[in-house]
Order: C-alpha cells, then sequence, then structure tokens
C-alpha cells in the first residue's frame, strides 16, 4: 500500500483517544488514505485540533470511554453522521500511577478497567450492529506488552489490557461470520500514556530505549498507524483474532522494564 492510494476510501472510522499520540498517528494516516475519521476524544481542545488538522476529513465527537453512555452517543452519533461505520480503534487509556499490587485502590483499579476494558467493550457493542448489516467492519483494539509480560507497578493496566484481548479474540470468533475482524496491536511506542509515566519515572525513558532490540521506542505514524492501516484495510480481510506485536522485537524475550516500586 503506497502513501496517497486511497485504500480506505468510502469508510468511516471511529477512533478514541485520538486527540494525542497513537490515535492522533493513526487519524492522520487513516485521514490521508481516504477516511472519514471521527476523533472521539475527552479532551476538547487536542480533538477538535487534530480533526481540524485531517484536510477536512476529521470531526470531533466529544467522548468519555469510562462512561458508557458518552462512548454509546459518541458511535450513534458517527452512524447517523454518516450513515456507516466501517472501522472502530479503541486506543484511548486515561493515565493511571505506578504503584504495588497491594497498594492499588479498588477506585484505580475500577478506573483502569472502565477505560482499558469496558469502554471498548461498550464500542464494540454499539458498532456491531451497523458492521454487520453492512458484511463489513474492522474492530483494532490497542493493548500492551506491559500485560503479555506483566511489567510491575501498572496492575490496573495490564489488567484492563489484557481482559480486551481475550474479548478482541472472543469476538473475532463469534463475528468472523459476518465479515467483521478483531484484532489487536500490542504497541512499543512513545505515546501519549508513556510520555506520562516517564515525566513522572524520567530514569526510566533511556532502560526503556536500551531495552528494546531495535535501541528505540517506536514513532506512533511511522511505526504503529501503517500497521493499523494495514489491519483496518481489505488486504487483511483473512486475518482476525490475532495480536500483532509492533514492538521493535520487545515481545520475543520479554522486557527488562522494572521500576523501583520499595517495599
Amino acid at each position: 500500500m503506497t502513501r496517497d492510494a486511497e485504500v480506505l476510501a468510502g469508510r468511516v472510522a471511529f477512533i478514541t483517544g485520538a486527540g494525542d499520540g497513537i490515535g492522533a498517528g493513526i487519524a492522520r494516516v487513516f485521514a490521508a488514505h481516504g477516511a472519514r475519521v471521527v476523533v472521539a476524544e475527552i479532551n476538547a481542545e487536542t480533538g477538535q485540533q487534530v480533526a481540524d488538522s485531517l484536510n477536512g476529513r476529521g470531526v470531533f465527537i466529544p467522548t468519555d470511554v469510562a462512561d458508557r453512555n458518552s462512548v454509546v452517543a459518541g458511535v450513534t452519533s458517527t452512524i447517523d453522521t454518516f450513515g456507516r461505520l466501517d472501522i472502530l480503534v479503541n486506543n484511548a487509556w486515561g493515565g493511571g500511577g505506578i504503584g504495588r499490587v497491594e497498594r492499588k485502590t479498588p477506585e484505580a483499579v475500577q478506573a483502569g478497567l472502565n477505560v482499558g476494558f469496558l469502554g471498548p467493550l461498550w464500542a464494540m457493542n454499539a458498532a456491531h450492529p451497523v458492521m454487520k448489516a453492512n458484511g463489513w467492519g474492522r474492530v483494532i483494539n490497542l493493548c500492551s506488552l506491559n500485560g503479555v509480560n506483566a511489567h510491575m507497578g501498572t496492575l490496573e493496566y495490564n489488567s484492563a489490557k489484557e481482559a480486551l484481548r481475550a474479548a478482541s479474540r472472543t469476538a473475532a470468533r463469534e463475528w468472523a461470520g459476518s465479515g467483521i475482524t478483531v484484532n489487536v496491536i500490542c504497541p512499543a511506542a512513545k505515546s501519549a500514556a508513556f510520555r506520562r509515566v516517564m515525566a513522572q519515572n524520567p530514569e526510566l525513558e533511556a532502560a526503556a530505549d536500551a531495552s528494546n532490540p531495535m535501541g528505540r521506542m517506536g514513532d506512533p505514524d511511522e511505526d504503529i498507524a501503517p500497521v493499523a492501516l494495514f489491519l483496518a484495510s481489505d488486504a487483511s480481510r483473512y486475518l482476525t483474532g490475532n495480536t500483532l506485536f509492533v514492538d521493535g522485537g520487545s515481545h520475543i524475550n520479554g522486557s527488562a522494564w522494572a521500576p523501583d516500586l520499595g517495599e
């Protein structure tokens, strides 16, 4: 697929957390390849900025993925506006601190599950009827090596992302006969969430780069978004229920990423 080929011409994509980082990178690449893109973002300023940058192909819809009503309203508004919804990208994450398992509060764990698991599930179920009716759909869920490798300090994030991976495989199996594919990307990139964590733990950024087999964390636009483009296109029509590790090889032997959590 070339950069100027409109492989997503006529398609409509709903991308959560598209106001920054990986979500914004995917929005830019999808728009550049012909899609109409809904920037579903809780931050009105960054969400509108990204939508405005998409050369007339972007629309901003305020969306709080931790709120089921907000998620369903965003998907419904997209379908009402465009008459269709072809591609759903569940990317949003709301942060969360680093701390030991036994110190995680019930509120922090529930918040992580709401944003990282339940929000994407609500979006998937809201998008399913129109995708099924059209006989075509692409669901792309952003998960994490944190969960796969059981990184320390991020219990709620790891748990939510692994729950989403399990749900993705289940939906892929149940929806395969409807022309809907469901796949997962586990990226290693300097996303918005990555930058927030590193701002609190600056010593870890160099360690994260050094532990990557390619010697660097990925770029959202250049390294992650092109893989999402493939999964959103007709070229991936026979691929479903898979996890693609877009990580410079970090998954091969696991990661040495280990913050000091104290005692």
